[in-house]
């Protein structure tokens, strides 16, 4: 137990009084930068599994499914846990069943395996992530908070445009399994780096609401399952009696269930409902959300240009993200600063403009004959994008959170960030059929080649054109992000109900 002057010599946080919180963050953005450059890496490699485990499309596709949804379902649960049982607990046990699940992915030998071990992976992800919002929110002032999610930022920012970089370049030296194989030693040296520098927070004594847990994840599965399977199935039937859309209706009922429910269960509930009486806590996760729905619905289209109608290999048509990147990284440290001082609708009002205005761009130049350099340029842009939004937005969010709530309101932003990318996925890939077949070329875009050769020189124009107008889809969520931040209010650096989030804290036993 904490003892009382132990409590006030540390101001309520439950730490030494000469405690540094940077070297902890470090050590689990080392974890947190694995699994996200995961969600994305495997995408480059998805021709090479499909061609040696000798399966087909709609069989390789779940490998990327599997994870999202096995990522996706239980983050609302897992930031709870962290509350209950310990962010630094949680953190490590989701870093070892990850880095397990990546050895048993590299060392399978079906496709059906493969589909198994990355739901485990998908799993382990859902334990870590919530976690380092929540030591962010519970070990720093929030009135310097805005530097540690600029770091929390970048590191999302560049694990997205990483991922196709470092899988390219993978599969092309040693072959598909070393995507997963590079990410054992990564989660031991990050494992001994937590063990070290995570430290021991106090746990809330919380009720566990069981039923919450069953109807969020549930309805969340639903909703996820349809909107990744709707394009297979033709958003019809999925058999003879259920069809798509009435399988994403049947889990928006049920999430809705969740939600009455937790207005009115009596003990404390999964989600506090309270947490989006907090203006920008609420306008953050809509504005995540469209975030991550833009930058995945925006890959999808570019890679296929890039590789189908350039024909470069998908190390060279990553390597186009690499200004955004490098754009992003400078920026950060400097933007992580302004947060802390500057109202919040300023940087974001930037950041959605500067998307906009990118990815407008960069349609007009999805060409068969557009110069390298052109295509760079809208993508420098791109990154002072990033720069503006990943970090604002979760400072922003999490900034008033109380500390007993720190993992639930990690665990709710986090899942709707996922959410939104897999709404991204699922609406980009309706709108290039769709795009495909208005400008005359029939087919799946799935069956596109995916590097090297390209396509037939007389569809690369109309194929260009599809994808060019597919990057409207983006742009449109960017627009609405513009409208959403337009509500923030400038942040008053306190905790719910107006305390000072270093007030005397409530009472807690220690991990």
């Amino acid at each position: 137990m904490t003892s009382p002057a132990t409590t006030s010599r540390t101001g309520g946080a439950g730490l030494p009084a000469d405690y540094k919180p940077w070297p902890a963050l470090w050590a689990m953005v080392i974890g947190f930068f694995m699994i996200l450059v995961d969600n994305t890496i495997v995408s480059v490699a998805t021709p090479s599994i499909m061609r040696d485990l000798r399966t087909d499309y709609n069989n390789v596709i779940w490998v990327t499914s599997a994870y999202l949804l096995a990522y996706a379902v239980p983050l609302l649960v897992t930031g709870r846990l962290g509350d209950r049982f310990g962010p630094k607990n949680m953190y490590l046990l989701g870093l070892t069943i990850f880095t397990l699940a990546s050895l048993w992915c590299g060392l399978t030998g079906s496709i059906e395996t493969l589909i198994l071990a990355r739901v485990v992976q998908g799993i382990g992800a859902a334990l870590i992530t919530p976690q380092t919002m929540a030591v962010i929110t519970r070990t720093f002032p929030a009135a310097k908070r805005g530097s540690a999610m600029a770091l929390w930022g970048a590191t999302a920012g560049v694990a997205t445009l990483v991922g196709p970089i470092l899988g390219g370049v993978l599969v092309d030296s040693l072959g598909w399994e070393w995507i997963f194989f590079v990410n054992i030693p990564v989660g031991i040296v990050g494992f001994i780096l937590a063990v070290r520098l995570v430290p021991v927070l106090p746990t809330h004594s919380h009720s566990f609401d069981w039923l919450g847990v069953a109807l969020s994840g549930l309805g969340v599965f639903l909703v996820v399952f349809g909107i990744q399977e709707g394009e297979k199935y033709n958003w019809g039937q999925i058999s003879g009696i259920i069809s798509v859309p009435a399988l994403i209706a049947l889990g928006v009922v049920v999430f809705a269930a969740f939600i009455y429910w937790q207005g009115r269960i009596k003990k404390e509930p999964l989600v506090p409902l309270g947490l989006f009486r907090d203006r920008n806590f609420s306008i953050g996760n809509g504005g995540i959300a469209m975030v991550s729905l833009a930058i995945t619905s925006m890959s999808l289209p570019f890679f296929f240009y890039a590789q189908g109608v350039r024909g470069w290999s998908p190390t060279e048509s990553a390597l186009l993200m690499a200004p955004m990147a490098v754009v992003l990284i400078i920026l950060s440290p400097f933007v992580g600063k302004l947060v802390d001082r500057t109202h919040p609708r300023n940087i974001t009002l930037v950041g959605f403009a500067t998307a906009a205005i990118a990815m407008i761009w960069l349609s007009q130049l999805i060409a068969p004959t557009t110069p390298v350099w052109q295509l760079c340029l809208p993508m420098a842009l791109f990154g002072v994008s990033n720069a503006c939004l990943w970090a604002p937005l979760s400072a922003t969010a999490t900034r008033n959170l109380p500390m007993s709530s720190a993992g639930s309101g990690a665990g709710v932003y986090n899942t709707t960030r996922q959410i939104g990318a897999v709404l991204g996925s699922a609406a980009i890939a309706a709108l290039i059929e769709a795009r495909l077949t208005a400008n005359g070329i029939t087919g799946s875009s799935g069956t596109i080649q995916a590097s090297g050769t390209g396509m037939p020189a007389q569809i690369q124009g109309p194929f260009s054109d599809a994808m060019s107008q597919a990057l409207l889809l983006p742009v449109i969520a960017f627009l609405v992000g513009i409208v959403l931040v337009m509500f923030l209010a400038r942040p008053s650096h306190a905790g719910h109900g107006g305390a000072p989030v270093d007030a005397a804290p409530e009472p807690a036993t220690v991990e």
